[in-house]
């Protein structure tokens, strides 16, 4: 193995790392036994089963790897393992993200606390201790507000507080949440603490973006399809359909946030909503978007992130020195049922075969119960489509969920 050629990849499914065999690179993998497939132990150099969240597990290993192999990167593009590869980055004076902007996009109130502090755009936000703490940020900050986990994803346990009659509700939910755990998608986070911040009106949009030695390029901004009337994300399309002076805005306040951040290199994926008080961020992450929106960026704008982002560290690209022109159009819905158990799936085969269609993926199988939609776990499976704009894309998507996609499901008596 050669050092300069040596990657320590933490976590993440199979893809990246055949991805990095493609570049010549040769791969020391950690992976979690919950993610572990015996596949990525076929295409890796070296494969390490442990629980990299744990930095009293991760550390020792990491350092034994570097002792043996001198690896000249390391990264991870999950969200469970962007701290520990910050760490690691740290521990041996590597490039990359650090610990610190890697903790401050995870740990949602310390990003907010940040960006107050450095005099960057943002709202209000405080710790949620007790059920009181819920009324007096309402009092001191108005309605509506938002409660959600510190450092989770996918919109997990996230509650809006319209007015004081919804103080009890929301408090009796949250411990709920903290009761039940995380209970499905993801076991390996926790659900401890909350906070409360100002909600954020407006459309809303992610940003997929990569850095290249402290200057930002902004690849592509995805329209997301929602439905006010919950947060669970309904789709994403790209490119999305913003004005000129709008986009702008957008691509102005990702680059004061990644600066304030204090990201350099790599790939972002960053949420903000074009309110009423201007663009303001909702949240960051230094990895890729979910939801197959790579699979968009790809379709859409010819750029491979994924790629990029293992090849970055070993200059083995060259960086994007302005914004990709759109080449073609993509969107990805969620599928969704009404509650009840399903009995039939018929259709998938043939969404698969169709031409324009990127990736179906089912989570829905027969025999499982569907509860009312909460959050993005709660969607039977995702869509992911290609056309030559964006109204044709989100059209198809439409289109084919409505006519060739069956999820049969009757009424579950309990």
């Amino acid at each position: 193995m050669r050092p300069e050629r040596t990657l320590l990849l933490i976590g993440h499914q199979t893809e990246p790392v055949r991805i990095a065999k493609e570049l010549g690179l040769d791969v020391i993998l950690i992976q979690h036994k919950e993610k572990f497939q015996p596949e990525q132990a076929a295409l890796a150099d070296v494969t390490l089963i442990a629980d990299y969240t744990d930095w009293s597990v991760l550390e020792p290993l990491a350092r034994a790897a570097h002792t043996i192999w001198n690896f000249s990167a390391a990264l991870s593009l999950t969200e469970p393992g962007l701290e520990p590869a910050g760490r690691v980055n740290d521990l041996f004076g590597l490039a990359g993200t650090g610990h610190e902007p890697a903790r401050l996009l995870r740990d949602k109130l310390a990003m907010r606390r940040h960006l107050a502090a450095v005099g960057a755009p943002t709202v209000a936000a405080e710790p949620l201790t007790d059920r009181d703490g819920l009324a007096a940020f309402g009092a001191a900050h108005g309605y509506p507000f938002v409660v959600k986990p510190v450092d989770l994803t996918a919109g997990y346990a996230l509650f809006r507080v319209d007015g004081p009659q919804d103080v009890d509700d929301v408090w009796e939910r949250i411990g709920a949440a903290r009761r039940t755990g995380m209970d499905r998608g993801s076991t390996m986070y926790a659900v401890t603490e909350f906070l409360m911040e100002q909600y954020i009106d407006g459309p809303e949009y992610s940003v997929e973006g990569f850095s290249f030695a402290g200057r930002h390029t902004v690849v592509a901004i995805t329209e997301k399809l929602t439905d006010g009337g919950h947060f669970v994300e309904l789709g994403h399309a790209q490119p999305a359909r913003l004005g000129p002076a709008d986009e702008q805005r957008v691509v102005d306040a990702v680059g004061e946030f990644l600066d304030a951040i204090g990201i350099t290199d790599g790939p972002t994926h960053t949420e903000l909503r074009l309110s009423s008080r201007g663009p303001l961020i909702i949240e960051g992450h230094n990895r890729l978007g979910g939801d197959h929106i790579p699979d968009l960026v790809q379709a859409a704008y010819g750029v491979d992130l994924t790629r990029y982002a293992l090849a970055w560290p070993f200059g083995l690209v060259e960086p994007l020195t302005e914004r990709p022109k759109p080449i073609a159009a993509g969107c990805v819905r969620g599928i969704l049922g009404r509650p009840g158990r399903v009995t039939a799936i018929t259709g998938a085969d043939e969404l698969r075969a169709h031409p324009s269609v990127l990736a179906l993926d089912l989570a829905a199988r027969t025999g499982l119960v569907i509860r009312p939609i909460q959050d993005n776990w709660d969607r039977l499976g995702l869509l992911a489509v290609t056309a030559a704009d964006t109204d044709a894309a989100v059209a198809l998507c439409e289109e084919l969920l409505d006519t060739v996609l069956t999820v049969s499901v009757e009424d579950e008596i309990r």
